[in-house]
């Protein structure tokens, strides 16, 4: 299948869909979010379609191997990605449709092991996962480990893998298993996930370090040693700006929004967005509505801390269940529309500038996404929202991959010149 045929047909199969469901969620949303009943559904353009086929397409978070984990005991037999899953919001039939070109697969363990034990067994584990799947569906995937990778991959007409590690819980406090998970091919890790670490202050949990402590910023500096990407998504803001001061290497945020937009903790602030762009990092934003759309975030302000107070009051899993739902049903989180993506996009190229800027989606992580980004598909919808908006196809070039590349490459260029004695040791 040429690139140009996964664009055929996109009209009838998504845009009448879409805009009835745009229809329906605008009217939902009477009182929560009036601003967007003028603005109306994204519909996609012959040029549009054009400029997102002549991009390199890289989303920097997508949790599917967890969920084929838990949803089908990590078989691809039991769930076949090559077939139509509409239980999921990505498979390979819809990312070709999407256009995608790159993809950061995440790594994810539960938080809650670095206190119980077997992080980083689990972590390996989902690293032979993502093996398996770019083995078994070798005609679409191929990994990449560096930038020249992805850009090879793309002349091929394949989606490059790539590797993310959403939690420094799993290295388990060793920098010689964040070595290890280099080797295995990972290409950045978020420092926490949503439970502050060891060494460093989650931004859904209590801090206890006031950012990084000294064992935390030298992982900073290993990683960058390694020409591994510093993620911090998830982190307090406190570690950010650690992060930021610590690091020679650009340093990104694998889904993150604005807290200027949206006002979630998981969200960046403004002067650690200008802080990422004297870095020369890229904020690649997150489409999960609970982050981005600016009530959705208000209801979602305290859902980590909460579940864990939960699961402290109910320790069956029947009663905590229960507890659970009932919350959910006390904090609903309007989806907001591609246009709500596109003020977070607007508003950090405003502070930060158009090289600091990209995509990191949270498909298979988040339930809620916005309208016409409902899964996988929907991609050249932003691009053509980026283009209704006044944007060049060469600024939207970049926001889609080329602010991640050169980050990349800028890694890369770092871990090459670090002198070869200065390994941290463990």
């Amino acid at each position: 299948m040429s690139r140009s045929d996964r664009y055929r047909g996109l009209r009838c199969a998504l845009i009448i869909v879409t805009v009835a469901a745009f229809s329906q969620q605008v009217t939902g949303q009477e009182g929560d979010n009036a601003a967007l009943k003028p603005r109306g559904p994204i519909v996609m353009t012959a040029e549009g379609r054009k400029i997102h086929e002549r991009g390199i397409l890289i989303d920097g978070h997508n949790d599917l191997p967890w969920n084929v984990r838990t949803q089908a005991a990590s078989s691809f037999d039991k769930l076949d990605i090559a077939l139509p899953q509409p239980q999921l919001q990505t498979d390979i039939p819809r990312l070709r449709r999407g256009g995608l070109d790159a993809q950061f697969w995440v790594v994810y363990v539960p938080p809650e092991l670095e206190k119980t034990g077997g992080a980083t067994k689990m972590a390996l584990e989902q690293f032979d996962l993502i093996d398996r799947m770019i083995k078994r569906y070798s005609y679409v995937f191929e990994r990449a480990l560096t930038a020249d990778d992805i850009v090879r991959i793309h002349k091929e007409d394949k989606i490059a893998g790539l590797i993310g590690v959403e939690g420094g819980h799993m290295i388990e406090g060793s920098l010689e298993t964040l070595r290890e998970f280099y080797q295995r091919g990972a290409r950045y890790m978020g420092l926490t996930h949503s439970a502050t670490t060891a060494w460093a202050d989650s931004a859904t949990d209590v801090a206890r370090h006031g950012g990084l402590s000294a064992f935390g910023e030298r992982v900073v500096l290993e990683m960058n040693r390694l020409g591994m990407l510093v993620g911090i998504s998830h982190v307090s803001a406190d570690t950010m700006r650690d992060a930021l001061r610590v690091s020679r290497a650009p340093v990104i945020s694998s889904h993150s929004g604005a807290y200027a937009v949206a006002a979630h903790n998981r969200n960046i602030p403004d002067d650690v967005l200008r802080m990422i762009a004297d870095n020369g990092g890229v904020i690649m934003v997150v489409f999960f509505s609970g982050y981005i759309e600016p009530v959705g975030a208000q209801s979602m302000a305290r859902y980590f801390e909460d579940e864990r107070a939960l699961k402290e009051k109910y320790p069956g899993k029947a009663d905590f269940e229960r507890a659970w739902q009932k919350w959910r049903e006390e904090h609903p989180v309007p989806r907001g529309t591609v246009h709500t993506l596109i003020d977070h996009i607007d508003h950090i190229v405003k502070v930060a500038g158009i090289d600091h800027v990209g995509f990191g989606s949270d498909y298979e992580g988040a339930s809620k996404m916005p309208v016409q980004l409902e899964d996988v598909t929907g991609y050249p919808y932003i691009t053509q929202a980026l283009l209704d908006r006044g944007y060049s196809s060469r600024d939207v070039h970049k926001i889609m991959g080329g602010n991640l590349l050169r980050a990349l490459r800028e890694a890369e260029r770092v871990a090459r010149e670090w002198p070869r004695s200065s390994a941290a040791p463990d």
